[in-house]
């Protein structure tokens, strides 16, 4: 009710009723409640709505549902919402798939806007704010609130609002870059995966899409064909499948950069964070290969639920895979991405320490596992 009061909503007469319906009267049927969704919101937010559904925020939950790890992991941590689906419960959802949550208990999980901006007092300066973005961008796979945090930018912002620089002084936020000018669609050129479309021209670095693309289950690894995983990829968004698509967002973002920097700086900068991507994929698709081998070989036994003998990423740590699928894993989803994250972030400390330099130390680990795994099979074979 406090929230409520302090809300814009009070003010303009939006009350209970309107967004919960008139059905419930008080505590003993609350149950009967309507609990809004995007939809409802659009009623009087139609732009906001309609840019939102354009943007990536919008596929979180399809995305995590088209994930074939999301359906072997505690439903407690997915739709339950205390693991991936605490922050993936973004998207607008269809009646079928709110039906099926209600059945599994977790009425709460249903509306997108309430993430940045929360109920009920539903504040504007609250979703501008950075902390905002912190509950999901963090963490594990994509620390991006943390770099930005400890970047050049974060502190300037920080300083900047204890009223210690000019208020016209630059002091970009995640909102400023990714949301500008109160946006709801945010998109990246390289998206979640890094990883694109078309293969680049240099010959070495292409073969190390590709072998990442396999591992990624978009390429088939025994024919190199594109699998069903393709067609999930592009429904959900993930990536940058034209060269037309990828463009389009870089030329956004020199555009942001542009209001505090100059063009050939920004785009200086940005292309750095290119060649990087080139390099961490050399690194893991050299890794890669190790893993396949034994798979090959059939050192490494393909778990029952993987499509091919082969690492498989969408199935991340899953109870009962390898270590050194494990340590794979981690190389491409926790240290790779904060390589190339954190060059287009511009922290330097997360760019080295925590993705390149463990990166290598991965790739270190995955060849004396694969030395060992190797001089083990063959011991038991009855080798010398």
């Amino acid at each position: 009710m406090a929230d409520w009061e302090s809300s814009q909503h009070s003010k303009e007469d939006v009350t209970c009723s309107v967004c919960h319906g008139e059905v419930h009267q008080g505590a003993k049927d609350s149950k009967l409640a309507l609990l809004p969704d995007e939809r409802l919101c659009a009623a009087c937010h139609e732009e906001q709505f309609n840019q939102f559904a354009k943007g990536k925020h919008n596929f979180g939950w399809t995305s995590m549902n088209a994930l074939p790890v999301t359906h072997v992991e505690p439903d407690q941590l997915m739709e339950g919402g205390r693991g991936c689906g605490g922050c993936h419960n973004m998207g607008i959802k269809s009646e079928a798939q709110k039906k099926d949550q209600r059945v599994k208990g977790y009425r709460y999980q249903n509306n997108s806007c309430d993430e940045c901006h929360t109920r009920h007092s539903f504040s504007k300066k609250e979703a501008l704010d950075p902390k905002a973005c912190q509950q999901c961008h963090m963490g594990y796979d994509h620390p991006q609130w943390e770099m930005w945090e400890s970047s050049k930018h974060g502190p300037r912002y920080c300083v900047k609002e204890r009223g210690k620089l000019p208020k016209n002084a630059a002091a970009p936020t995640c909102q400023f870059c990714h949301m500008p000018d109160g946006s709801h669609t945010n998109r990246t050129a390289w998206g979640f995966l890094g990883v694109r479309l078309p293969l680049p021209e240099d010959k070495q670095w292409a073969a190390d899409r590709v072998t990442i693309l396999k591992a990624l289950g978009v390429l088939n690894p025994e024919t190199g064909e594109p699998t069903a995983r393709l067609e999930a990829v592009k429904a959900v968004d993930l990536v940058r499948l034209t060269e037309e698509a990828w463009r389009t967002e870089r030329e956004k973002m020199v555009n942001r950069c542009k209001q505090c920097h100059s063009e050939k700086y920004a785009r200086e900068q940005l292309a750095m964070g290119d060649s990087i991507m080139q390099k961490t994929d050399r690194l893991l698709a050299e890794a890669i290969e190790i893993v396949a081998g034994l798979y090959k070989d059939r050192i490494i036994k393909k778990p029952d639920n993987y499509a091919f003998a082969y690492p498989d990423f969408l199935y991340f740590m899953q109870t009962g895979g390898s270590y050194i699928d494990q340590v794979l894993f981690q190389m491409y989803m926790k240290h790779r991405m904060r390589t190339y994250q954190a060059f287009f972030h511009v922290n330097p400390d997360y760019a080295y320490w925590y993705g390149w330099g463990m990166m290598t130390k991965d790739l270190g680990e995955i060849k004396e596992l694969a030395k060992t795994m190797r001089a083990t099979a063959k011991l038991e074979k009855g080798g010398h």
